[in-house]
């Protein structure tokens, strides 16, 4: 049985609810580049689906318009979009979820190791660790593998491998925390057990592959996840509410 040596972290759902933010910024976007798609939030939660920003405004302009994309324009749109969600997360729009301060500082304290394992931008990550923790926010973490460090996006483990590769550690010596489908698909692939913490978005996602379900990680301790790591070594398909 493997030690439990480093806790991997999802970002968009996970660290933070982010996933308002991302759409009032889309739909933002969509306005300012003179186009009448609206993103309500039955439709953006099918979207999320698919990872990453740009991969959504071309799956959607494929898939829901007929439409052919433009990679040049999509990217201006991205870019556009990732200024104003960036704006958000300045004015103090996006405070942790509960408990993830708490448990990142202890993990910290007890001598694991922090990665952060996600789809979206470094730019976003920093911004988003920055304003919640401080300037030693993104320092906090050994690694941060992000969308541009992998072109195939969650549920592919691309970024997940890039992570592990980084820390130099097994997959078996680490913990995921997600909060999405294809978050726990993409570990899953790489071979790093995980647990999800639930939040509207991804409600209603399969999420029988993970260890536990959290509502949030206010009431969960090192022990805790320790202890679900231990688990997994020995048994699969056990879950704890």
């Amino acid at each position: 049985m493997t030690d439990l040596a480093a806790l991997l972290f999802d970002v968009d759902g996970t660290l933070a609810e982010t996933e308002e933010l991302h759409r009032t910024a889309f739909n933002e976007t969509f306005a300012e580049f003179g186009l009448d798609w609206r993103w309500d939030a039955k439709l953006y939660k099918a979207l999320l689906k698919v990872g990453g920003g740009r991969e959504r405004i071309r799956h959607f302009a494929v898939d829901h318009l007929g439409g052919r994309p433009d990679d040049a324009r999509i990217a201006d749109m991205h870019r556009a979009k990732t200024a104003r969600y960036q704006q958000g997360i300045a004015e103090g729009r996006l405070p942790l979820r509960p408990g993830i301060a708490a448990l990142l500082r202890t993990a910290r304290t007890d001598g694991l190791r922090l990665a952060v394992v996600t789809t979206t931008s470094r730019s976003n990550v920093t911004e988003l660790l920055t304003a919640n923790l401080g300037p030693e926010g993104p320092a906090l973490f050994e690694v941060l593998a992000t969308g541009e460090d992998a072109p195939d996006k969650k549920p592919d483990p691309t970024v997940y491998r890039v992570a592990l590769d980084r820390l130099g550690l097994p997959a078996a010596a680490c913990l995921a925390i997600e909060d999405s489908g294809i978050g726990l698909a993409a570990a899953g692939a790489a071979g790093v057990p995980a647990v999800i913490t639930r939040n509207r978005w991804t409600e209603g996602d399969d999420f029988s592959a993970a260890l536990a379900e959290f509502d949030d990680l206010s009431g969960v301790t090192l022990d805790d996840l320790r202890a679900l790591h231990r688990a997994a070594g020995h048994t699969t398909g056990s879950k704890i509410e």
